[in-house]
């Protein structure tokens, strides 16, 4: 059988699983996402190819060859995130809102990275973990809006919790990924030092330069592209070509992030890229919502087939270590700690009501596809130095903890972010509680 057969038979069966997972989790009330990692879970070479050694091989092949749906997904999830950045809205929802964004996702990120920091000191592996630390503190900035939007439209939540969530969690993941890009161009410095890698030294350049160059970059190439896209549309006017254009465009982004890579060396963020062309377009469009709603008819089967292999990239080998365990339970309480944290004190600044203050960062730990993409983001930067030489193993390692401690992490707050989300909607009295038979109540009227 040739390899191009196995690959579509690969993605006919992730689909079709991907669809009855979609069926079956409904019945217990968790998010399409759990769902997907799951099934991404049980057909990976960590489950399904403990039945022979040979078919563990084939799966983990077939894992790193679609890789490029990975890269494209991503890709098109920055730019939604990046389409929702209009600059009108940000203005309508005022200092209060960016104020409580800006340090709840700050908080995460500071929490994450002094208690793991702390942790390492003590146990004396700091420099080797720093890269980690880093990496899990950016990532540590996002929350899912899927989630609690679920929440917010199931049981019909109204109320000042419910309106400064709905700004927060949207704006929320733009602010993150800024952060990731920042925090995680660090964490490459120094996992190549200790790699042994030439380019990892501790200097101005390394640290404070190249990084901001970067990112400089990456933020001036997304906005050339997200300028020709929307200067494209006064040409192409039906609504199939236009969905061309802005495939192209992501498409585009995403390979120019990999040409700078292996011309120059610069390692620009495709998640940033892809983000500004969102945000620059829908800037540059009156009519950008309308045009980018027919692009949410082609990303479903991506994203679903993103969330599936990113459960089949988890490495139970890896998430049984005790120190992974470790780090996942420290990240779980640091981001929790930070977000709420981080809510308080924004709503206290800018004078909230107490039931804000009270139950808005309780409503902010559901994550999902935008922490996975910076984890598989990170996981295959980190890979593809495996190229340059050094520590090989090293950075492999980092590159699995990463990804399992994300992953890990990711199936938590699926599991428990709904739940806790529609408690704190609820005792801020914006979710009618459910109402309860008494036993010598008669449920039914009688005349």
């Amino acid at each position: 059988m040739s390899s191009q057969t196995i690959i579509l038979i690969a993605i006919s069966v992730a689909l079709i699983m991907g669809l009855i997972s979609n069926r079956l989790i409904r019945f217990v009330h968790l998010p399409n996402v759990t769902a997907y990692l799951i099934v991404g879970i049980l057909l990976g070479p960590s489950v399904l190819g403990l039945i022979s050694p040979a078919l563990h091989d084939t799966l983990s092949n077939l894992v790193k060859t679609l890789g490029i749906i990975v890269d494209i997904a991503l890709g098109f999830i920055a730019f939604s995130i990046g389409s929702e950045f209009k600059l009108k809205n940000i203005k309508k929802l005022g200092k209060g809102v960016l104020t409580i964004t800006i340090m709840q996702s700050g908080f995460a990120l500071i929490f994450v990275d002094v208690l793991l920091t702390v942790v390492t000191l003590i146990v004396g592996n700091f420099k080797e973990y720093l890269p980690i630390i880093l990496t899990l503190g950016a990532v540590a900035t996002a929350t899912a809006p899927a989630a609690t939007l679920m929440v917010i439209k199931q049981y019909k939540a109204k109320g000042p919790v419910t309106e400064i969530l709905l700004p927060v969690v949207a704006f929320d993941d733009a602010v993150g990924l800024i952060l990731f890009s920042i925090s995680f161009s660090l964490a490459q410095v120094f996992a190549k030092q200790n790699a042994g890698i030439n380019g990892g030294s501790i200097s101005i350049i390394n640290i404070l330069l190249l990084p901001l160059l970067e990112i400089v970059l990456s933020l001036v190439i997304g906005f050339i592209i997200g300028f020709i896209l929307s200067q494209a549309m006064k040409w192409f006017k039906s609504r199939a070509n236009r969905l061309m254009c802005m495939l192209a465009s992501v498409f585009l982004g995403v390979a120019l992030c990999n040409l700078f890579d292996n011309l120059f060396g610069l390692e620009l963020s495709s998640l940033l890229v892809c983000m500004m062309i969102g945000a620059a377009f829908c800037n540059l469009r009156e009519d950008s919502i309308m045009i980018i709603d027919g692009i949410d008819r082609w990303t479903p089967a991506i994203f679903m087939l993103f969330f599936i292999l990113s459960g089949a990239e988890i490495d139970f080998t890896v998430i049984a270590n005790p120190i992974v365990l470790g780090i996942c339970g420290l990240y779980l309480v640091a981001r929790s700690l930070g977000k709420y944290f981080g809510a308080f004190l924004g709503a206290s600044v800018t004078k909230s009501s107490t039931n804000i203050r009270k139950y808005l960062g309780f409503t902010l730990l559901p994550q999902a596809g935008v922490a996975i993409g910076m984890a598989r983001s990170a996981s295959t930067t980190f890979r593809s130095y495996t190229s340059l030489g050094g520590n090989n193993e090293y950075l492999i390692n980092i590159a699995s903890i990463i990804t399992a401690v994300v992953l890990t992490a990711t199936l938590v707050y699926e599991l428990i972010g709904p739940v806790i989300t529609k408690i704190a909607l609820t005792k801020a009295g914006e979710i009618e509680p459910e109402k309860k038979v008494k036993k010598n109540e008669n449920p039914v009227q009688t005349s």
